[in-house]
């Protein structure tokens, strides 16, 4: 009787909380998803739309040839940087519900990162019971921890995006998961596991690998110490199931795109790790994203988590530095790749808010409830402004604008573009491939990585070939004086209409 009893009121007080934050993590993320992906960094969203086209034709029954053959190869014109795992997937959605739609994607995320803040209130409840010595953990830090995850503005708008990022995020928190319970058992059911969920982690997004790398090695050296670890054979197995799969891919069957990256994106950029102001554009991005206070509370965590549970936040947190500092340019202008740090701090937030919860338990009814309702008034502060984006800004115009521009475009000759997104609007909604002229961001990094170039041989080199010059970039055609003053000067103008203007390269002014 009293162990049912327990039972309800745990229900009541612990898992009935959790299944509120989470169905409301899922609204927030499911609210307007019909818009097109353009809310953010369309440009790698229009590229997982882009591959998932393609797949969904090549599946597609008495589909026009000649759409999936253009379908395909518009696919694959795309960066190749990860297996298309979540495109795959959402290629399926659509076979399922019968045609292309913006909501297949954002449903598919919006479950993996459910399941991750599943887990992570899991992890978080073992992180608090082991915190303290009495025998019933208090409810409050897996839930500030969860909600955290689940309504932080910027982690519903990544999460929900057409990215793999969200999927990389649920596979870190299970494989932490498992990692925490492998530390606290050594059985060979989670080692296994932790390989497995580690490996596959790693095996959607690469960077996974820093993080995960990161808590293994700190929970191992925790857990067997520098003199014993390399003896387990479960802590070779768990290696092994981590790297394989991915290191068959990435340094197997795209080992140029690994080289490739590695020297354009750290080799070339490294000269930032001895400027000053990447830290502090870094950290300034950081607490935009996901708050000053909570990074900081988070951080205190560390030094208020004792033996296994700090082994756990100083593996994180080295991981995500390690990370930070092989991507140096990425932390200060890419926000997503910033997505891992939702889950980083949410687990880290656990032993300061459990002080916190110490202390509130200690004060009378009325202080209690009013601490409570700032929870919830919290809640529902972030909760608005998560949805605000999406309920102010309206996409929808967007495609039949860029398909209106890929039936103008001529198609007697190849075309080069001043563009949007790196051109996937155009191919995705205009179904025209175009070949991209280098904006203003594009040209003060190639200038970072000492790439300057003169503008007159620049352009001959890369208009060679070209018949036409797209222009639907005008803020950055007004950026680049010198390209707009040579297009104006020496060619004539082909077609002109709203929002685009196309330049003859083929007949030049005579002078």
């Amino acid at each position: 009787m009293l162990q049912n009893k327990s039972r309800a009121a745990t229900f009541i007080q612990f898992w009935l909380p959790v299944l509120f934050l989470l169905a409301l993590g899922i609204s927030l993320r499911l609210y307007d998803m019909t818009d097109p992906p353009l809310d953010f960094h369309a440009t790698r969203q229009l590229r997982g739309a882009i591959i998932a086209r393609g797949m969904y034709y090549q599946m597609l029954p008495d589909a026009d040839p000649a759409l999936v053959q253009t379908a395909v190869q518009l696919a694959n014109s795309t960066g190749q940087y990860e297996p298309s795992i979540l495109e795959k997937i959402v290629a399926y959605v659509y076979l399922w519900s019968g045609s292309e739609s913006a909501w297949a994607v954002r449903v598919v995320n919006t479950i993996f990162w459910a399941i991750g803040g599943l887990f992570l209130v899991l992890l978080a409840r073992r992180l608090t019971s082991t915190l303290i010595s009495t025998p019933a953990s208090p409810v409050l830090p897996p839930l500030v921890a969860l909600a955290y995850f689940l309504i932080l503005p910027f982690g519903v708008q990544a999460s929900r995006s057409f990215q793999p990022d969200p999927g990389m995020v649920m596979w870190i928190i299970l494989g932490v998961y498992a990692l925490y319970r492998w530390s606290e058992t050594h059985t060979w059911k989670w080692a296994l596991l932790a390989g497995v969920l580690g490996g596959m982690a790693v095996l959607v997004k690469a960077v996974a690998a820093y993080i995960i790398a990161g808590a293994a090695v700190s929970l191992v050296l925790h857990s067997l110490g520098w003199r014993k670890f390399w003896r387990s054979a479960q802590v070779w197995v768990m290696m092994l199931l981590m790297v394989l799969p991915s290191g068959f891919y990435y340094l197997g069957l795209r080992s140029g795109r690994a080289g490739e990256y590695f020297d354009t994106w750290t080799v070339s950029l490294s000269h930032l790790l001895l400027d000053p102001s990447t830290y502090v554009r870094w950290l300034s991005l950081v607490a935009d994203l996901l708050g000053l206070g909570s990074l900081l509370l988070g951080l205190l965590g560390i030094v208020l988590a004792q033996g296994r549970r700090r082994a756990l936040l100083i593996g994180l947190w080295v991981g995500y530095l390690i990370y930070g500092l092989l991507t140096p340019y990425q932390m200060y202008t890419h926000s997503y790749y910033h997505i891992q740090l939702v889950a980083i701090i949410a687990i880290s937030l656990v032993p300061g808010v459990l002080t916190l919860s110490e202390k509130i338990s200690a004060q009378t009814r009325l202080w209690q409830t009013l601490v409570f309702g700032i929870f919830l008034l919290g809640i529902g502060f972030a909760s608005w402004e998560a949805i605000l984006p999406h309920y102010r800004d309206d996409y929808r115009h967007e495609p039949p604008y860029w398909e209106e521009i890929g039936n103008q475009l001529p198609t007697d000759g190849k075309i080069l573009a001043l563009t949007q997104d790196y051109g996937y609007r155009i191919m995705y909604y205009g179904w025209r491939k175009v070949i991209l002229w280098p904006n203003r961001g594009e040209i003060a990094l190639s200038e970072l990585r000492g790439e300057g170039k003169e503008f007159e041989n620049y352009f001959n080199r890369r208009s060679e070939g070209m018949n036409y010059f797209l222009i639907t970039a005008f803020r950055q055609l007004n950026e680049q004086a010198d390209l707009k003053a040579h297009l104006e000067q020496n060619y004539p103008v082909y077609a002109e209409g709203s929002g685009y203007l196309i330049y003859d390269l083929a007949h030049p002014v005579q002078p």
